[in-house]
């Protein structure tokens, strides 16, 4: 046994294969950040659609009034496209310009659309790692999140500056990021739902927008490509056959059977042209051989409630009968109850 193992390590050391040592190796583990303090400098970017800079700039003071200082990026409000808030020169250099910054303490994306994949070549996970902060956003924006694990940074799929000025900073979705972002790490308490699938499963939180996330399976850059993952997964304005067609790509790419968990948000104006009577029913059917825990139902993605979820995260998922918990394991964090009405 020793010399077959004297072997491979030669083979590996040459080239002909890969070290492995043991499943372990392959688990995911971020960092988290530092928490926000008063006075911390927040970054307001915009690396796919453009938003109107008076949205951006009513953030800024939303920011204000939480205690830290804005500062916007340097091409947003420049932009002359219909769509794109900019250039892909102009949009990555407003990226490399936050992440770069060691002053800047959090990132926060202005909002989605479409966009952030054409920046991934133009930035090395190294950046992602160099001067760690929290990235917040979700829709297009979770190929970042996605990245910054992969870098080994944990990130915030949560609300952006299109929605936190149009609701003043003043609605749940807004002050518990605002809370996360300072340390406060909520634990969800959620109602029974009629689709769970019971268990409790402990693992690294990954995912975000489906039809975002499941294309950089292609990539260096794929969280999923690791072991111990608890998987969230929403999506907006995608037909039930696009939706098929992603989550087959996680599992052929072995994504589901590296799952403990999963954890199914919002499916806003998804088109049922199959009659399953809901993406749940679908997606349920994919994940019933795995026999994981799957908590349905949780108010995260494109909804007028996001609940902020720290990505790249130890979580424990607890769900069963009686109802569901979803707990955020961050070292330093403080730790509270928040009971989710209605589910």
């Amino acid at each position: 046994m020793k010399k077959q193992i004297a072997k491979l390590l030669l083979a590996a050391s040459i080239g002909l294969l890969p070290v492995v040592m043991h499943a372990q190796d392959n688990v995911l583990r971020c960092k988290a950040p530092d928490f926000l303090r008063k006075g911390d400098k927040v970054a307001l970017i915009s690396p796919a659609y453009i938003l109107p800079l008076s949205s951006v700039e009513a953030t800024a003071g939303i920011l204000r009034k939480w205690g830290f200082e804005p500062v916007i990026g340097p091409n947003v409000g420049k932009c002359i496209s219909i769509r794109y808030a900019g250039t892909r020169e102009e949009r990555l250099s407003d990226i490399l310009w936050a992440l770069d910054d060691p002053e800047i303490k959090a990132v926060i994306c202005n909002r989605g659309g479409y966009g952030t994949f054409q920046l991934i070549d133009g930035l090395p996970l190294k950046k992602f790692s160099a001067n760690p902060k929290w990235i917040v956003g979700f829709s297009d924006i979770t190929t970042l999140l996605d990245m910054e694990a992969c870098a080994g940074v944990m990130s915030i799929h949560g609300t952006m500056s299109i929605d936190i000025s149009a609701a003043k900073g003043q609605d749940k979705t807004s002050t518990l990021l605002r809370d996360m972002l300072s340390g406060r790490m909520p634990r969800y308490i959620l109602p029974p739902h009629p689709k769970n699938r019971y268990g409790t499963a402990t693992g690294t939180l990954v995912g975000g927008n489906l039809s975002t996330f499941a294309p950089m399976t292609c990539c260096e850059a794929d969280a999923t490509a690791h072991d111990g993952i608890i998987l969230f997964i929403e999506e907006v304005d995608e037909a039930m056959h696009y939706i098929d067609r992603y989550f087959n790509m996680l599992k052929h790419s072995g994504a589901l059977s590296r799952c403990r968990g999963v954890v199914l948000g919002r499916f806003k104006d998804c088109e049922d042209e199959f009659n399953y009577g809901s993406v749940e029913n679908m997606l349920l059917q994919y994940l019933k051989p795995y026999g994981i825990p799957v908590l349905c139902g949780f108010p995260a993605g494109h909804g007028k409630v996001n609940l902020p979820l720290a990505i790249g995260a130890p979580v424990t998922l607890e769900v069963g009968a009686g109802g569901s918990s979803l707990r955020f394991d961050i070292e330093g964090a403080e730790q509270f109850d928040y009971a989710v009405s209605g589910n």
